[in-house]
């Protein structure tokens, strides 16, 4: 049977950290909140069964991913994107964030240089800066409809401050970009050159549009795969972020026994046993799912198009190539950032993500959402347009 995807769930008072924790974060309590990157949708039947059933086994000790676990992880990545790994590359880590911020540590020394392509997800900024580097900005350009990479800036960049790490965002939260080939193979053969490590954020690989596919970084040349860390999760595709699991692969041996240390001195051991149950689920079965929330999402984002374009033109969407998050441009409203913050707060009611939060080029945008029911799009669009007619 298809997803109801349509179907509000009532998220409230779950200690869900979109719904319930306005008022510490400095927000009113009644705002529709369609920030934070995680989805309104109930994960797949078959994720809930299986921690059902595991659930009922009653006994919840120390556990370690088996040789199912790493099966089901290398299938889905050599189906969905025909990359072949193999087990000894995976590293089973509880996030992403903490995987970025593992490799900070582990492959640079306080005072070196790491390099992050702003407006992009702010947790790249803060694994470099908590972690006493010097964060270098490769600002994307934007040419008021969408973004490209700067390759001068970048070089120069890398070889001024000689750069030791680049945290690559592939596809790119928030603008949406889904890297092609040439930009990826430009981008790698800067790094080899230069002896530039990457860690390959690719969390949101599954969410392409039409037109556009996910290539895997380290997939695209054998000297790619050499330098590489690449980062990927089913926390974004299946809406299981809570139970904190992600696979980290790193083909080089060296940079995967770093990783790893930095991960014993981290005091982390084994994994979340919900987490390990779930992501074999998910990617085992999972896959009609997600081609169904894929099929949902385009509807949305369809929406959102037709609706600002004809309600709202003073706001521009950048057209996304991927992701389930929009960035829409706001500079015509004519508001500086605390105003147009205020706008969607105080007038339209909205929890978004503002744009400065992303860093460098990221004042005038916000991030928006749109993983959810479609009537709740509506009214969060329809409450955007009624107060533009009062601004």
């Amino acid at each position: 049977m298809e997803p109801d995807f349509d179907e509000v769930i009532n998220r409230v008072g779950t200690n869900s950290l979109k719904f319930d924790f306005a008022r510490q974060r400095g927000k009113p309590e009644d705002l529709t909140p369609m920030w934070v990157a995680d989805m309104d949708f109930k994960a797949p039947e078959e994720v809930t069964k299986a921690l059902e059933h595991k659930a009922r086994h009653g006994v919840f000790g120390y556990s370690e991913p088996d040789e199912r676990y790493y099966q089901s992880v290398k299938d889905w990545f050599r189906k969905r994107f025909e990359w072949g790994v193999e087990s000894d590359w995976i590293v089973v880590a509880p996030g992403l964030v903490y995987a970025i911020y593992a490799a900070v540590r582990a492959f640079t020394e306080a005072g070196d240089a790491v390099m992050i392509q702003q407006p992009v997800y702010y947790p790249f900024a803060s694994a470099a800066r908590d972690n006493d580097r010097r964060l270098i900005i490769n600002e994307l350009s934007y040419d008021g409809a969408a973004y490209s990479i700067d390759f001068d800036d970048f070089e120069r960049k890398i070889v001024e401050n000689d750069v030791k790490l680049f945290i690559l965002c592939s596809p790119h939260n928030p603008v949406g970009r889904v890297w092609t080939r040439d930009e990826l193979i430009r981008l790698g053969d800067i790094c080899v050159k230069r002896g530039v490590i990457v860690f390959s954020d690719e969390i949101h690989a599954d969410f392409t549009y039409d037109g556009h596919e996910h290539l895997v970084f380290a997939d695209l040349k054998p000297e790619f795969a050499e330098i590489c860390v690449t980062g990927t999760s089913p926390s974004k595709t299946f809406n299981l972020a809570g139970l904190q699991i992600s696979n980290i692969f790193i083909r080089n041996k060296a940079l995967r026994l770093k990783f790893k240390q930095d991960i014993r001195r981290s005091g982390y051991g084994q994994a979340n046993v919900m987490g390990l149950v779930a992501c074999v689920a998910a990617y085992e079965f999972g896959e009609s799912w997600l081609f169904a929330l894929r099929r949902y999402l385009t509807s949305n984002l369809n929406f959102v198009r037709a609706y600002l374009g004809e309600k709202a033109p003073v706001i521009r969407l950048v057209e996304p190539e991927g992701t389930y998050l929009i960035w829409l441009d706001c500079k015509k409203m004519g508001l500086n950032d605390k105003r147009l913050d205020e706008f969607f707060v105080k007038k339209a009611r909205l929890w978004l993500d503002e744009g400065t939060m992303f860093g460098a080029g990221g004042g005038g945008f916000t991030r928006v959402n749109i993983a959810c029911p479609k009537s709740i799009l509506e009214r969060a669009m329809f409450q955007i347009s009624e107060s533009l007619k009062n601004l």
